[in-house]
């Protein structure tokens, strides 16, 4: 098989000479502040330890909210064994104390070690905090913390295969405080390649709540626990059950009623999804953006959401900050 990412070992030690790319020789956590389309979020980079296993999935520090493919996981696994590299950090959302807050505004009183916009307009300031007393002080106010993943399924999915073989013990991570510098939770919308006839069928059978409403409606049907399906002819309102989210219900309830699975797509935006329907070969599922807290609900009653199912964003460029796994 063909990885042509194996040069990238080479090209980082290429730029590490021509200086364009620094290593930090002892220990540090960094803050790491980016802009982008006029968001800006603000994180604390660190390695993550994985050697500590909860007794459950809802006590664990580390909640995954989106199941994954193995085939992918394993793939990244064997990326990251022969770069030897975690090439970006995995991105954490937590609710940070007053207390955590306050420490890391100590921090960025001064002035950044280092800022630069990229080359898809991301701005970006990094603070690096590397006394022993700062990183204590701030690692004890993290210890608690109850994170969910907000992007990086798949690579921490591939630390603790790491973990498990033996290879690295432990994974680059940012923690970002939903409370301080929000991200954007949206929605990532379907298109589906079935009928708007056989989705309607399928959703009698599941004993699933619809409403037809007139296609031009659809947007103002959109609400925490409702999705709609559309092939822009026809439209129906779905209704998920008391405690589940539309994704969930759409795909376990309905989807799976299809016979053959259908191909389905993925789309960040509402206009992009209803581009790419063809009435009666392909429906989009709009679906609502969820709450934070209606995920940290769903992962704490043990059960997983269907993978992309959700969309934080802005995320941080790959490359800004690498952690060589060489370095322990």
């Amino acid at each position: 098989m063909v990885r042509p990412y194996r040069e990238v070992t080479a090209r980082l030690a290429d730029w590490e000479r021509r200086g364009e790319v620094s290593r930090d020789t002892e220990p540090a956590l960094w803050i790491h502040e980016w802009t982008s389309q006029g968001i800006t979020v603000r994180g604390l980079v660190g390695s993550l330890d994985l050697t500590r296993h909860a007794p459950t999935p809802a006590s664990a520090a580390v909640l995954p909210h989106e199941r994954v493919v193995l085939s992918q996981v394993d793939e990244l696994a064997s990326r990251m064994r022969d770069l030897q590299v975690n090439p970006a950090a995995i991105m954490l959302v937590h609710r940070g104390s007053p207390a955590l807050r306050a420490e890391v505004q100590r921090h960025l009183s001064r002035p950044p070690d280092a800022e630069h916009e990229d080359r898809q307009q991301q701005r970006h300031r990094l603070w690096r905090v590397d006394s022993e007393a700062d990183v204590a002080r701030l690692s004890a106010l993290v210890t608690d913390l109850t994170c969910l993943v907000a992007d990086g399924h798949h690579r921490y999915a591939a630390y603790l295969r790491m973990q498990q073989e033996a290879v690295a013990d432990r994974g680059l991570a940012v923690l970002v405080d939903h409370e301080d510098t929000p991200l954007f939770l949206g929605a990532i919308h379907r298109v589906v390649g079935a009928s708007m006839n056989a989705v309607a069928d399928a959703a009698s059978k599941a004993g699933i709540p619809t409403r037809a409403i007139p296609p031009d409606e659809a947007l103002d049907a959109l609400r925490p626990r409702h999705a709609v399906l559309t092939d822009g002819q026809q439209a129906l309102e779905l209704a998920a059950p008391p405690g589940d989210l539309a994704v969930t219900t759409l795909h376990r309830r309905l989807l799976c009623r299809l016979g053959t699975v259908p191909r389905t797509t993925y789309h960040h935006s509402v206009d992009e999804a209803l581009s790419r329907v063809a009435p009666g070969r392909s429906v989009a599922a709009l679906l609502p953006a969820p709450r934070l807290e209606a995920l940290l609900e769903t992962v704490a009653s043990g059960r997983l959401l269907p993978q992309k199912s959700t969309s934080f964003q802005p995320k941080p460029s790959t490359g800004v900050l690498m952690r060589s796994l060489r370095d322990g």
